[in-house]
């Protein structure tokens, strides 16, 4: 060990290697930051022979000195890798949360695109050319679109809870039935929001079972707020009661106070109209009288990452002036996205703008055009593959819609050489990753979720490995 040590080489030696000069001019990398690296890939060696993970006593200057620039290019090469890439989503699950839930438009992306390689009106009033608010960016567009008094938009919906909990109900009391305390992902809970927010749980009902008397039994002085959570991502079936939206709106104008509803993934276009589900619209629920409505901006809407509020023009003001809400605010890039998005909605464009839209509601056999496309290109070679074609079922995905499978077409795959996981590691490890669904010892490709020229991509990765 300590005579592979000794030959290990000074950084000035290495400095003047041809290898190091080549790699700062190939890869536009300063000489002092690439110094810094060879000083970290010097260490990692050194740290090598001295677990014995390097044992070769053949190791002598020049070896080292290559096997170090080896792991230099290495770590310069990979400062151009991104971490977030773009991939090919043949899963069939519309709003796969693992792999960032909604696409975007192409009005959102030409929008954000605009507005990234300029200056913008983000904060600035050019009629007064004054200060503006970017409250005011996409407030009118949810207004008309929802027919709300009024409209905000924070980071999440979480955050929206948050807000709403924390401008409203600070060191007062919500009701809400037991049965919708609800956790969603990233183990976020409706009952420890409440709590952070400074807001005091009151529980009614049972898990199962909730009535509108269980509400006003427990009405004080001290309720801020009736609470309803739209059980959106799970589905409580069998002996159960709820409490209707317009029971709760009623009690709450006796009682005059408040009532919110968070609707979790809340949707601006009817999918029941399309016998997609039954979840209810952010418009009917304005309809009902409800005073403060919260939603998710990447899910069933189409858009980027937000949480929307929208509401009674008190309740929104009051929120604004919040100081959590600067915490909460977002920033150009998704008021631009979601600007685009929502244009899409104003103009009754959504099925053919909103990707998320027009994959939920695609009909199978537009599905089944684009499979056999895949079959054709596939048979023209001979690749070791055995393609099927099968019915199967999409999923909307996103935690939105738990009951709904949308039906489809699949194309199962086998190959004569490589297993079903191996299969699909290969896929994902294509020069743009394909990820798909493994079942049975089988690949399934779902192309709902397949666009334009990703059909080709995915063409060319099966035929490149025969």
């Amino acid at each position: 060990m300590m005579n592979i040590l000794r030959h290990l080489p000074a950084i000035h030696q290495l400095k003047a290697h041809a290898r190091f000069s080549q790699i700062a001019l190939k890869l536009q990398i300063s000489e002092d930051v690439l110094t810094e690296w060879l000083h970290e890939q010097v260490d990692m060696i050194r740290n090598k022979i001295r677990n014995k993970e390097l044992t070769d006593e053949t190791l002598d200057r020049n070896k080292l000195m290559e096997l170090i620039m080896d792991e230099l290019e290495k770590k310069a090469l990979r400062l151009y890798e991104d971490n977030l890439q773009r991939v090919i989503n043949a899963t069939g699950v519309v709003l796969h949360t693992n792999l960032g839930r909604a696409r975007l438009s192409k009005q959102a992306i030409n929008q954000i695109t605009n507005i990234a390689s300029s200056y913008s009106t983000l904060e600035y009033n050019l009629s007064t050319g004054k200060r503006g608010s970017r409250h005011d960016i996409v407030e009118d567009y949810l207004k008309q679109i929802t027919g709300a008094e009024a409209a905000m938009v924070v980071n999440n919906n979480a955050a929206a809870v948050y807000l709403v909990l924390k401008a409203i109900a600070t060191d007062k009391e919500v009701i809400v039935s037991r049965g919708e305390l609800i956790e969603i992902g990233g183990s976020f809970r409706i009952s420890e929001v409440m709590e952070e927010s400074g807001a005091t749980l009151v529980e009614v009902g049972t898990t199962n079972k909730t009535y509108a008397s269980d509400f006003e039994k427990a009405i004080t002085e001290d309720t801020a707020l009736l609470m309803k959570v739209h059980k959106s991502n799970f589905s409580l079936v069998g002996f159960t009661k709820d409490v209707d939206t317009d029971d709760l709106v009623e009690i709450a104008r006796k009682q005059h106070i408040p009532i919110y509803e968070d609707l979790g993934s809340g949707t601006l276009f009817n999918f029941k109209n399309e016998q997609i589900g039954t979840e209810p619209t952010v418009q009917e629920k304005i309809k009902t009288g409800i005073d403060i409505i919260s939603f998710s901006g990447d899910k069933l809407l189409g858009g980027p990452q937000a949480g929307v509020i929208v509401g009674k023009k008190c309740f929104i003001d009051k929120m604004k002036k919040d100081q959590l809400a600067r915490v909460l605010r977002v920033d150009k890039f998704t008021l631009a996205g979601l600007e685009g998005t929502l244009k899409s909605y104003l103009k009754g464009q959504e099925k053919q703008e909103i990707p998320t839209v027009r994959d939920i509601i695609e009909p199978r056999e537009s599905v089944l055009e684009k499979a056999n496309v895949f079959i054709e290109k596939m048979r023209s070679s001979d690749t070791g593959f055995v393609f099927s074609i099968d019915l199967g079922k999409s999923k909307v995905g996103g935690g939105t819609m738990p009951d709904v499978e949308i039906d489809t077409y699949v194309v199962k795959v086998k190959h004569n050489q490589y297993t079903s996981a191996e299969l699909a590691e290969k896929l994902r490890y294509y020069k743009i990753p394909i990820i798909v669904r493994v079942k049975n010892e089988e690949v399934i490709l779902d192309f709902r979720t397949v666009h334009g020229d990703e059909l080709d991509v995915v063409i060319e990765a099966f035929l490149q490995m025969q």
